[in-house]
């Protein structure tokens, strides 16, 4: 059995959405239990969520936003194919149907994509470490291709491809919430060829869907780590013994768990341009904080020797 190395990116995600969400994320970096963060430029408190970043030396990608409250481009916040009639994103669910029916513009998802790197860069001082999509929109139909060519030309190397192994067994997991994320994963393995042509990277193995929220716990992140890291090392022997002794050696399996920590988000405070939505108010926000940072997780980190770190450390 290869004996790999596992390094461990646990990525906050939603970074400005809210002070509270931003208050969370923080006490889980600075414990030791979030290692690297995505920022949402578009979040009613991006600009705090910076300024914590640079003082506490948070690694931070973007959590590029096409789907919740307004866009940061001055171009598209009117008669845009990225607004539904209340002049806002389309939504999660809403974004995908538009798209479906071949009534969003790509320039105008390119015209976004770039606003938010460039208003990220002007937050922080430099170009993302990593870039993902919120509600993970990036791994879309056409989407995808706009959003390898906006990474390749910033020089962004490292993405997220939500690709779980394992979630069809989790039986946790209720069927409408089970079937958006059968429909993620099959954008997802659509995806991948397009973001190998641009050289785009990722993490050998994601985890997320099956530990999200109130379905998190210390058990279930254990044996979702487990299973993947398992299941990775039998495929890699068996191309290890097809093709060569040396591909084992010094072998690091690379492992990003996506959470969203936080407090839960007390209206009208935060959100993205049109108010909160019931995912940051929920009480599961809090429950994955005290989760990660739960002591018998850093230990079961520690027995395994997982490392964790963050997109730039790779």
């Amino acid at each position: 059995m290869l004996q790999a190395r596992v390094k461990l990116i646990v990525t906050g995600d939603d970074f400005g959405y809210c002070p509270r969400r931003n208050q969370g994320i923080v006490e889980c970096f600075l414990a030791g239990a979030v290692s690297n963060v995505s920022l949402m430029v578009n979040g009613s408190a991006a600009p705090a969520a910076a300024q914590l970043a640079r003082r506490h030396n948070i690694p931070i990608g973007l959590h590029a936003n096409l789907s919740e409250g307004s866009p940061v481009c001055t171009a598209l916040k009117k008669n845009s194919s990225l607004l539904n009639k209340d002049g806002f994103f389309h939504g999660k669910m809403g974004f995908r149907t538009v798209l479906a029916k071949g009534l969003l513009k790509m320039s105008e998802v390119k015209q976004e994509l770039t606003a938010q790197v460039d208003l990220f860069r002007e937050l922080t001082g430099h170009v993302p470490h990593h870039m993902d999509g919120h509600q993970h929109v990036h791994v879309l139909p056409e989407v995808r291709h706009v959003f390898a060519q906006v990474l390749e030309e910033y020089g962004i190397k490292y993405t997220r491809v939500p690709i779980e192994l394992g979630l069809h067994s989790c039986a946790w997991i209720e069927p409408p919430l089970m079937d958006f994320y059968l429909g993620v994963e099959k954008d997802s393995l659509d995806t991948v060829d397009v973001f190998t042509r641009h050289g785009i990277r990722w993490a050998d193995i994601y985890i997320g869907l099956s530990t999200m929220g109130k379905n998190m716990s210390v058990s279930n992140i254990q044996s979702a780590i487990d299973t993947a890291v398992a299941a990775f090392a039998t495929k890699e022997n068996s191309l290890t013994t097809q093709f060569s002794p040396q591909r084992q050696q010094g072998r690091t399996v690379t492992i990003e768990l996506m959470v969203h920590p936080g407090y839960p988000t007390i209206p009208p405070v935060g959100g993205c341009g049109e108010g909160p939505d019931d995912f940051s108010q929920s009480w599961e926000r809090l429950h994955e904080l005290q989760t990660l940072m739960n002591p018998e997780l850093q230990s079961y980190y520690k027995t395994r020797n997982i490392q964790l770190c963050a997109f730039k450390d790779l």
